[in-house]
């Protein structure tokens, strides 16, 4: 029996997160490369600790003679990524960083198995499982906890780099645990907050009335009360951050990047991926298909699982998951997204249109419960399925 009272927790980090910062080097560049030619295969990865960024990883090209070429569109990328989130500590700056470009030619072992031949379709990148979720908790139909955790580190962003706070820095890291009453979240009953700041002076409680009232502009109306829990920058001070604080590396927050944990995930990473990678695009699909479940009425939360074999274009199996909250049966919505949408590898990224320069926006404050925007990119978030599925059970 499903519990209806409970608390539930999620975390998320800023763009300045060490983990975050080497997403967005490795997005960034995959944007470039598909830019430059859409059909590229990427696999990109980034480690950054003091003073020093190292790209490694594949990829694969129509004509390889060019890789060099788009090689040396690398190192200014990494720059403006790192400039662009706010680094100009003295052991991570933008300017002096140094750089290490690692990537090179794509196996032809994992190419085969994916090029489409003569009479065969194109294969998934690798074997996997791939999750996608969505609950009418909130009107992005994402988990609150998760996009509440998201919501505060995306204004205290917007402030800092404004000018209109300008003594936080880029590293930052959220985590609300929601009260849920009757299954629906009601209230915070702790809210924790570690934001770097640039003025050694500053104590705890200066910093709590800093960020205060931007928490508070993005939270319900009611959810805060005498009763809630606050720790902010509870170690005292944050003022060494980024990558200097602590080493990143690409792929390291899945479980920010998608529900907070109030759903499963297969364990693939997506940053840096181009989207013949499963792990990305179809978890992506996933999501696209569960929201459109919930958003045509069909339940108040759905869960959609995803498999695949590495060379194999068609998903292994389809499974969905109303977590007894609907009003079709599980079994029909699995025919039923398997009837208004191709969930081969081609297919979904022609519906969804994700060979474009569309994930550099992706790597932070999560891939989901976002809105799609005119170019295409977050195209997933659309709720344009609703009545072909409503259709088709």
């Amino acid at each position: 029996m499903a519990r209806n009272n409970y608390t539930f927790t999620s975390e998320s980090v800023s763009e300045g997160h060490p983990d975050k910062v080497c997403d967005r080097i490795s997005d960034a560049i995959l944007d470039a490369l598909i830019a430059e030619e859409p059909e590229a295969r990427v696999a990109c990865e980034t480690f950054a600790t003091t003073d020093r960024v190292v790209i490694g990883g594949e990829v694969g090209l129509s004509d390889q003679d060019k890789l060099h070429d788009y090689m040396a569109q690398v190192d200014p990328i990494v720059r403006a990524c790192i400039k662009d989130i706010g680094y100009e500590q003295d052991k991570f700056h933008h300017e002096t960083v140094e750089i290490t470009n690692l990537l090179h030619e794509q196996s032809a072992h994992i190419a085969q198995g994916v090029d489409a031949a003569a009479g065969k379709e194109e294969g998934a990148g690798d074997q996997g499982i791939m999750f996608g979720f969505a609950t009418n908790e909130t009107p992005e139909l994402m988990p609150a906890p998760i996009h509440f955790a998201h919501a505060i580190l995306r204004r205290l962003a917007e402030v800092r780099k404004s000018g209109e706070v300008p003594v936080l820095g880029p590293d930052a890291k959220s985590q609300i645990s929601v009260n849920y009453r009757n299954g629906k979240p009601v209230g915070i009953h702790s809210l924790v907050l570690s934001t770097q700041h640039l003025d050694e002076s500053l104590t705890s409680p200066d910093i709590r009335a800093i960020v205060e009232p931007y928490i508070r502009e993005v939270l319900p109306e009611g959810w805060l009360t005498d009763q809630t829990i606050w720790h902010v920058n509870p170690t005292g001070k944050f003022v060494i951050g980024g990558p200097d604080g602590d080493a990143g590396l690409t792929g390291r927050k899945i479980i920010v990047d998608t529900y907070g944990g109030a759903a499963p995930h297969g364990g693939g990473a997506f940053s840096g991926k181009d989207p013949t990678k499963v792990d990305r695009s179809a978890a992506y699909a996933a999501r696209y298909l569960a929201k459109n479940v919930v958003a045509a009425g069909m339940a108040e939360r759905c869960t959609i699982q995803l498999s695949y074999a590495i060379g194999v274009a068609r998903p292994l199996s389809i499974y969905a998951d109303t977590h007894g909250t609907g009003d079709v049966e599980s079994l029909e919505i699995e025919r039923a997204v398997a009837r208004v949408m191709d969930l081969t590898p081609r297919g979904i990224r022609e519906h969804l249109g994700l060979n474009r320069p569309i994930y550099e926006r992706t790597a932070a404050y999560g891939h989901f419960g976002r809105t799609p925007d005119a170019d295409g990119g977050l195209s997933w978030e659309r709720t344009d399925l609703t009545g072909k599925l409503s259709a088709a059970v």
